[in-house]
């Protein structure tokens, strides 16, 4: 017989099998995809409640992250995992386990030790944290809850990076199963804290808390406690050997602590971006902050689903490349990618652009023409961010963490300066979107550019440019069809419910991308062949 815990054993040990590069890269598009559905749930949910009816209250939620986000960003995020796995896996692909874990606790312990401060520094210095840098146009009621759930929030820079460090150390050996379910957990905890915090909460007869849009702020850290839970049950089978010290003396740390900084800062100066935007935007009227947020928020979730997805999923191959000092393999492992990233997402670019009102109606009922607006000059970001995921990852597979920070330095300093050009200039709101995306162009082309000098240009040849100029033509007729889909199913004032809205987008979609996938066909682009033999498969599975 059998036992429960047996069977959770093997469970959790599938879960934790190593998985190939397509298949991680499926995994985490699948997981990214389901977290983004939950976001747009979370996000509709919040608009619907707060947006008409509360947009201070709404605003002071959106600005209580920027701080706590941006310690995550600038101490952690993904600067640590870049900076983390090629130093790890030199040290497992070397056979030394004992320097590889003692290398991971000296990091956890390390971070965990720096995050708390920060977060401690948060709760204290909310108040001119909110006043004068992220929420000076919020008026006073909003100021008081903004800097309150400030407060709150100020503790995920502490679990965010815990759950960080061993996330990435499962991506490290190719274990992305609970890598990529930790943002899903994270989204739920935010739904529970909208569901049922925002009710109050009473434990045992005791009356805790009362509820209202701080009860939102307390799932966010209800879902932060969920992703440490599962990312300490994808450490499994691993045979981590945690010490509770800093091992200064080990090479590894000291040689990831080297590399953070400039990645750190990278990070830090590109959320400084983020900082302003909302400091603009506070001073353009109630709502105006959550709709720059939500338009901002939309683009990035396919940039994460493809991008940040495929990526990640690539990263552990590009540092193996690296490792093994096999020039030609990190060339077509890097060119590979970049095909994929593009491929995959130009058709969403077109869909996204010419069915924004269906996808803003998603994330506010009955649409919202600011927010629609906002989001029409994000598009091209959409591409560039993708791309650059996959461009700044091949200088880290390399340790080369100061060329993307120096580049960053000079793409995001331009961009804030747009944006303060372009709000001196009355541009409004969508003034701040086309900064954003000018910026994001300029960033990713430029890392490109040095990429081709240090390899010689001997990283994208001729038959790269010419798939790029394929896509783009598969693009175009992809563009044409969407564009009749669309004026043929106009969005009317009464489609003002999900179910009235999404059967027509997705037949516009659908007919969208097989119009891209039939040009991609006969375009005879490599991108298309996986697509092809699988559809053969399942139609002709019982046909000899």
């Amino acid at each position: 017989m059998k036992f429960p815990h047996f069977r959770f054993r093997s469970v959790i040990s599938m879960a934790s099998a190593k998985l190939s590069i397509r298949t991680a890269a499926v995994l985490l598009a699948t997981g990214t995809l389901v977290s983004s559905l939950l976001g747009i749930f979370r996000d509709r949910l919040l608009n619907s409640l707060y947006l008409d009816t509360y947009p201070t209250g709404i605003d002071a939620y959106t600005a209580a992250f920027t701080i706590p986000d941006f310690m995550f960003f600038i101490l952690t995020s993904g600067a640590l995992a870049v900076s983390f796995i090629p130093v790890f896996n030199q040290r497992l692909v070397a056979g030394n386990k004992k320097s590889a874990w003692e290398l991971t606790s000296s990091l956890l312990n390390f971070m965990a030790l720096v995050t708390l401060v920060a977060s401690v520094l948060i709760m204290i210095f909310a108040d001119p944290l909110v006043r004068h840098v992220v929420g000076p146009g919020l008026d006073e009621p909003g100021t008081i809850l903004a800097i309150n759930m400030m407060r709150v929030i100020a503790i995920n820079p502490f679990l965010f990076s815990i759950t960080t460090i061993l996330t990435s150390v499962q991506q490290a050996v190719g274990r992305f199963v609970f890598y990529s379910l930790a943002p899903i957990l994270y989204n739920v905890g935010i739904l529970i804290g909208i569901s049922w915090f925002t009710n109050g909460i009473d434990l045992f007869g005791i009356h805790l808390f009362d509820g209202g849009i701080m009860g939102v702020a307390l799932g966010v850290v209800f879902g932060a406690v969920l992703q440490l839970i599962v990312a300490l049950v994808g450490l499994f089978g691993l045979g981590f050997d945690y010490n509770f010290k800093i091992s200064w003396k080990n090479q590894g740390f000291r040689s990831v602590l080297r590399l953070l900084p400039a990645r750190s800062l990278d990070q830090g100066i590109d959320y400084v971006n983020n900082i302003v935007s909302t400091n603009l935007s506070s001073r353009m009227g109630a709502g105006a902050l959550r709709s720059f947020q939500q338009a901002s928020s939309l683009h990035a979730m396919p940039v994460n689903l493809i991008g940040v997805a495929i990526s990640t999923a690539y990263f552990p191959k590009l540092t193996e490349d690296i490792a093994k000092n096999d020039e030609k393999a990190y060339r077509a492992t890097f060119r590979r990618a970049l095909r994929t990233i593009i491929w995959i997402t130009l058709p969403v670019v077109v869909v996204a652009f010419f069915g924004r009102g269906y996808v803003v109606s998603f994330i506010k009922n009955g649409g919202d023409s600011m927010i629609s607006g906002i989001f029409g000059t994000f598009i091209i970001a959409i591409l560039a961010r993708s791309m650059f995921h996959i461009v700044s990852r091949s200088f880290y597979a390399r340790q080369d963490t100061r060329t993307p920070f120096l580049t960053s330095v000079i793409s995001i300093g331009g961009t804030i300066l747009l944006s303060i050009l372009f709000y001196n200039l009355g541009f409004g709101i969508e003034g701040l979107g086309w900064a954003q995306t000018i910026g994001a162009v300029v960033e990713t082309l430029i890392l490109i550019i040095i990429l081709e000098v240090q390899t010689k240009g001997a990283l994208l040849n001729r038959t790269f440019f010419k798939a790029a100029l394929k896509m783009l033509f598969a693009a175009f007729i992809a563009s044409c069809v969407c564009y009749s889909m669309v004026k043929f199913f106009p969005l009317r004032l009464a489609d003002n419910s999900f179910f009235a809205v999404f059967p027509k987008f997705c037949l516009i979609t659908a007919t969208s991308f097989l119009a891209y996938l039939i040009a991609s066909y006969f375009l005879n682009l490599d991108e298309i062949r996986p697509v092809v033999d699988r559809v053969k498969k399942v139609l002709f599975k019982n046909m000899k």
